[in-house]
C-alpha cells in the first residue's frame, strides 16, 4: 500500500511511519520543516514538505495514496485556533477529493461531538463535520483520550509549588492515552479495508486526576503530591502569568470545564468506555520521571 502520513515525525507520526515501513508499505510524510527531510528518509519514507493549509499541496502530497493518516493539529502559535483548524480540514477535505483518496483515518478527540464547551477541540469537531460531507470516501474518526504528555507540562508547577492540579476535581474520570498506542491503532486502521464514516476511540487508561498525582508523586520522590482543583479563573490567570497567550489559555480553561462537567467525556462513555490501548498510567509515569 501507499499511504501518506501528516503530522511529521510527532510522538504519534514518529511510531506510526516505524509501524507501517515494517510492514512494507510506501510511506510519503507530510512536514512544514526542511530540516525533518533527512530524519524521515532515515526511517524508510519520503518526505513532502509543504504547508497543511495548502490544498494543491497536499493534492500532490495525497496522489497515488491508499489511504491517508489526516492529522490537523490547532495553531497554538497563532491567532484564531479553531478556525485555523476548520481551515486546515477543508484544505484536506477538498484535496481528498481532487486526489480521489478512498481511505482516511483522522485523527480527533474525545468531546469531537460537541459544537463547544470542549475548547481546543471544537476544531476538531468543525473537521469531523466537514469530511463527514465527503462521498465516496471511507473515513476513521480516531478519537483519543487526553495525551498523557499534557501532564509535562506541569513539570513546572510541580517542581516550584509542591503541587498538580487543574479547573477539575480530584475525583474526576479521565480517558487518557499514549501518542504511541494512538500510532498503533492508526496502523492497524490505515492498513485494513474500511467502509462508510466510523468513530472508533483510542484510550489507555481511565483515571482520576487524584490517580495521576499520586503515580506521579510516587515516581519523583513527592508521594504527597496534591492534586489541586482551581476555579477556572485561577486556571486561567494561572496560565496567561506563565506566558500562555490568552486565547490558548481560555481554550484550555474551558476544556477543563468541560472535563469537570463530564460534557468531554459523555459520547466515549456512552460508546461503552473501550480501552484498548496497552499502555496505562503507572507505565507513562516511568517515562514522566525520567522527564522530571
Amino acid at each position: 500500500m501507499k499511504i501518506t502520513v501528516s503530522g511529521s515525525l510527532g510522538n504519534i507520526g514518529q511510531q506510526l511511519v516505524k509501524k507501517l515501513v515494517a510492514a512494507g508499505q510506501t510511506v510519503t510524510v507530510i512536514t512544514s520543516n526542511e530540516t525533518r527531510k533527512k530524519d524521515i528518509e532515515a526511517l524508510g519514507a519520503t518526505a513532502a514538505i509543504g504547508s497543511v493549509s495548502d490544498a494543491a499541496f497536499l493534492t500532490s502530497a495525497f496522489t497515488g495514496a491508499d489511504a491517508v493518516f489526516a492529522m490537523t493539529p490547532p495553531n497554538l502559535g497563532g491567532a484564531n485556533i479553531v478556525a485555523n483548524t476548520a481551515a486546515a480540514g477543508e484544505a484536506f477535505a477538498k484535496a481528498f477529493k481532487a486526489a480521489n483518496v478512498k481511505q482516511v483515518v483522522m485523527l480527533s478527540s474525545i468531546g469531537a461531538d460537541l459544537s463547544n464547551g470542549n475548547g481546543p477541540i471544537e476544531g476538531l469537531y468543525q473537521v469531523e463535520n466537514i469530511y463527514n460531507q465527503l462521498e465516496g470516501i471511507n473515513i476513521t474518526f480516531l478519537r483519543a483520550g487526553y495525551f498523557y504528555t499534557n501532564y509535562y507540562n506541569d513539570v513546572p508547577v510541580i517542581k516550584g509549588a509542591g503541587i498538580i492540579g487543574s479547573n477539575l476535581p480530584a475525583a474526576t474520570l479521565l480517558p487518557l492515552v499514549h501518542p504511541h498506542d494512538i500510532a498503533a491503532t492508526a496502523a492497524v486502521a490505515l492498513q485494513q479495508p474500511a467502509t462508510g464514516k466510523q468513530v472508533q476511540y483510542i484510550v489507555s487508561d481511565i483515571r482520576t486526576a487524584a490517580d495521576v498525582a499520586k503515580v506521579f508523586g510516587a515516581v519523583i520522590g513527592k508521594p504527597e503530591l496534591p492534586w489541586v482543583e482551581f476555579t477556572d479563573e485561577q486556571a486561567l490567570e494561572g496560565m496567561k502569568g506563565a506566558g500562555v497567550p490568552a486565547e490558548i489559555a481560555q481554550l484550555y480553561t474551558d476544556m477543563g470545564a468541560g472535563l469537570r462537567a463530564g460534557k468531554i467525556q459523555a459520547h466515549f462513555k456512552a460508546s461503552g468506555a473501550p480501552v484498548d490501548g496497552k499502555i496505562k498510567l503507572e507505565d507513562f509515569a516511568k517515562e514522566y520521571a525520567k522527564a522530571f
